[in-house]
């Protein structure tokens, strides 16, 4: 635990999901929490919140975020970045929020409590006209993306000690 308080490890679900698949983020979330993940890791359903998740991202050990972008691929690609510098482009928003994780991320920094890390998994959606029901390639993308996060929140396994012999 990072504080004493609250996991070291938080993965946030970020979207709004009345518009199908700008859900996307909360509802990899949803099924993150049907799973039996270590004690250090929390989950948050973000939500549009923006700068209100500021408090919830401080002073993290690892923040991983899902998320809609708007990215040069196919509905349903998945892309994967460390820490914000993508999002950090000038005239470039990839988030379809007004104000993205990126930034929530840069205010933490000049507070001085960002997280010490940040792993960023964006989808592309296929559909973003109300409902609440993920579009195929964009539901197919989810245990994909659930399978990445499950590797950055599990440690790797080290082998032997032990020199094989020559």
């Amino acid at each position: 635990m990072n504080d004493g308080l609250r996991a070291g490890i938080l993965i946030l679900g970020t979207g709004n999901i009345l518009l199908r698949d700008e859900g996307v983020g909360v509802r990899v979330v949803e099924k993150l929490a049907d799973l039996d993940l270590p004690d250090d890791v929390e989950l948050i359903d973000g939500g549009t919140a923006g700068a209100d998740l500021l408090d919830v991202i401080a002073d993290r050990s690892k923040l991983i975020v899902v998320d809609a972008v708007d990215i040069d691929s196919a509905p349903g690609a998945v892309v994967r970045f460390t820490d914000a510098q993508p999002f950090n482009r000038p005239g470039k928003q990839m988030s379809l929020h007004e104000l993205g994780i990126a930034e929530t991320i840069q205010m933490a920094k000049q507070l001085g409590c960002p997280p010490e890390s940040v792993v960023f998994f964006g989808i592309k959606p296929a559909d973003l006209t109300p409902g609440l029901d993920l579009s195929d390639p964009v539901a197919e993308s989810v245990n994909i993306v659930i399978e990445q996060v499950l590797k950055e929140i599990r440690p790797k396994k080290r082998g032997s000690n032990i020199c094989p012999q020559a």
